[in-house]
Parts: structure tokens; sequence; C-alpha cells
């Protein structure tokens, strides 16, 4: 099921969210959530959850506003149609209209310092890759299923190391990255995802910066 703090699935709403483990689950699922988009077109399920999303009633915030965008998105598609809008965002021939790494972001080129640094934090909290994953750790969607795993992991992360990870890896490139991803020529659906994930990562960036005024952060693009 799909948990957010502005939206709910038709099908089950969620429940009042006030425990910080609630918070918590909320934000796990929506970075796995991206994650999933990230990786690959949604298939027909997910597209159907997506279909079903409705904001809270009296929410107006433009996170609300993008879980909205995102359903009415959901609903204008097909699992075919998303493939080939997939492909030519993230494959192309050689090359996609948007390239999802954080070292091409930080730096203009794959592989690059970043990566070696992320390695090594990722080594740190004892995170490996998966057997078979060809994409480096540094991809985009990578990078939201390891913020989902440091929040909703068998062993979660405090949140100060949480808050560590995310001012380092992702929030120096992933609002840019967003940004891109909505104003792509071959974006459709994909717009409403990078709205989403802009909006998401703004409220992450000022949780953080009022829950732990003193860890700083980078500064986001």
């Amino acid at each position: 099921m799909l948990s957010c703090p502005t939206a709910t699935a038709a099908a089950s709403r969620c429940p009042p969210m006030t425990a910080p483990a609630d918070e918590d689950r909320v934000r796990g699922n929506v970075y796995a959530l991206l994650g999933n988009l990230l990786a690959g077109p949604p298939d027909h399920d997910l597209l159907q959850l997506l279909r079903g999303i409705a904001p809270e009633p009296g929410d107006a915030s433009l996170l609300a506003a993008s879980w909205q965008l995102l359903a009415v998105a959901a609903a204008r598609t097909g699992p075919a149609e998303l493939r080939d809008e997939y492909d030519a965002l993230f494959i192309g021939i050689g090359r996609g209209e948007i390239v999802p790494y954080g070292s091409w972001y930080l730096t203009g080129f794959l592989m690059e310092q970043p990566l070696a640094q992320l390695r090594g934090d990722l080594r740190a909290l004892g995170i490996e890759r998966q057997a078979g994953v060809c994409e480096p750790e540094d991809h985009a969607a990578a990078l939201c299923d390891t913020m989902a795993l440091l929040i909703t992991g068998d062993t979660p992360a405090p949140l100060d190391q949480q808050q560590r990870f995310y001012a380092r890896h992702l929030e120096p490139w992933l609002p840019r990255f967003f940004r891109d991803l909505q104003q792509a020529a071959s974006a459709r659906f994909y717009r409403a995802v990078g709205q989403l994930g802009e909006q998401f990562i703004g409220v992450e960036s000022q949780a953080f910066r009022v829950t732990i005024p003193a860890a700083g952060g980078a500064t986001p693009s």
C-alpha cells in the first residue's frame, strides 16, 4: 500500500499520522515509491494504485497537489506507453534525455569522486549492492532506495545519520534532477514524478533543518 502524508489510496485510507514511527514509515514509503518509479516504468498494479491517490481533505500544499497530479498522470497512460517514455528519458540510443546519476550532476562525468565517496559511506553503513545490479550506486533510484532502507529497514538509522547521508548524497543534486525531469521533452507521466520528487525533497530538506538545525547540510541546487 502506498503511504504518504498528503495522499491516500482510495481503496485503503491511511490512519492519522501522529506517532514518529508512523511519520518515518510514511517517509520511507515515499522514498521507496520514488525509487521504484525511477528504476523502471510502473507495472499495471502500481498504476492502479497511483490512480487511486486522493489528497487529504483541506490539504492545499504543493506536495498534496503533486500527489493529485501523479494520480491524473497515471490515469492517462498505460504500461506500454510508459515503457516507451522511460526508455526515451533514461536509456535512449546511447543516452536518454536525463542522466540520473549523482556524479554526472555534480561533476559532468560518470563514475567520478562523488561515487567513490558514496561507496565509502555505504560500506560504513553496512549496505551492499545486490548481486546482478549493474547500475552504479549513485543512480537516483538507488539513492531513494537507500534512504528508504535507512528510515524503515530492519535496523533504522538514527535521524542524524539519515540527515548526514541525505545532505551529502541527495540534497546537492536531486532537486535539479527532478526539475530537469519535469522539463524533459519526452516526459508526460514522468513530469508528475518529477513534481512529486521535487516537492518531497523540499519537505525533507526543511524538516531536517528544523529537526537537526546544528547539522547544517548542503545547499539545495
